[in-house]
C-alpha cells in the first residue's frame, strides 16, 4: 500500500527538517515547502492526502493558503501547526475550513495520531461514497455500473481512476494530459473533450457520479 502523501508547509528550516524526518519514518511521503506561494504551486501540481500548514509564512500566509486549497478541494484534511495560540486565530483557522489546529510546541506523537485519524476518516468516506454504484477494477480494466460490467481501454481506466482518486476536486486539463498522455502532444484540446464525453456515457447509469466541465480549465468528478 502506498504511504499517504503529506503537503507540509513550515518556514522554520530546523523544525521542518525534524518533523519531516519523523513523518517519513512512519512512513509517510512528505513534500516540504517553506513559503505559501511555493506550497500553492506545489499543491496544484501534485496529489496530496493531507495538508499540514504553518500560519506565519513568507510570501503568502497559511490562512490564505488554506483558502486557496479549499477553493479547489473541499475534502482534503487541513491541519494548522502554529505558534499563534490565541482563541481568535484558532477560530479563524477553523472557519477557513481547517479540520484541526495544533499550537506549538506540540507533541509529535499527537500530530501523528491526528494525521492517521483524518486519513482513516477520509479513506472510509471516499470508499463508501465512490463504490456504492460504481466499481472500477484497475487491473482487469473493467467498470461495473449498477451491476453492468464494461470493458475499458487502458487509458479510459487511467482517466477514470485519476478522477475517482480526486473526488470533488478540480483536475486541470494540462494536469490530466500530462498524467495520462505524458509528452504525447498529438492528444490535445478537442480530443480530450471527446474522450471525457465517452467516459460520461460509461458512467451515465450511476446518478451519484458525474463529470463536470469547468470551461477552459478542467474537470471535476462530483459525487
Amino acid at each position: 500500500m502506498t504511504p499517504a502523501h503529506i503537503l507540509f508547509v513550515e518556514d522554520d528550516v530546523n523544525l521542518g527538517f525534524v518533523i519531516r524526518d519523523t513523518l517519513e519514518n512512519v512512513p509517510f511521503i512528505v513534500t516540504h515547502c517553506i513559503n505559501g506561494s511555493d506550497a500553492w504551486a506545489t499543491f496544484q501540481a501534485s496529489r496530496f492526502d493531507i495538508c499540514l500548514l504553518d500560519v506565519m509564512l513568507p510570501q503568502s500566509d497559511g490562512f490564505t493558503l488554506a483558502q486557496q486549497i479549499r477553493s479547489i478541494d473541499t475534502q482534503i484534511p487541513i491541519l494548522f501547526l502554529s505558534a499563534l495560540a490565541n482563541k481568535d486565530d484558532r477560530l479563524q483557522g477553523l472557519r477557513l475550513g481547517a479540520d484541526d489546529y495544533l499550537t506549538k510546541p506540540f507533541s509529535i506523537e499527537e500530530l501523528i495520531l491526528k494525521i492517521n485519524v483524518f486519513l482513516r476518516r477520509t479513506s472510509s468516506t471516499n470508499e463508501r461514497s465512490l463504490r456504492v454504484n460504481t466499481i472500477l477494477n484497475r487491473q482487469n480494466l473493467t467498470l461495473t455500473v449498477n451491476g453492468q460490467t464494461q470493458i475499458l481501454t487502458q487509458r479510459e481506466t487511467n482517466v477514470i481512476a485519476y478522477l475517482l482518486d480526486r473526488p470533488n476536486t478540480l483536475v486541470r486539463r494540462d494536469e490530466l494530459l500530462r498524467a495520462i498522455w505524458g509528452d504525447d502532444d498529438y492528444f490535445m484540446g478537442r480530443s480530450l473533450d471527446v474522450f471525457i464525453s465517452r467516459l460520461r456515457k460509461r458512467l451515465a447509469q450511476d446518478l451519484t457520479l458525474r463529470i463536470e466541465n469547468v470551461h477552459g480549465v478542467g474537470f471535476v468528478l462530483r459525487q
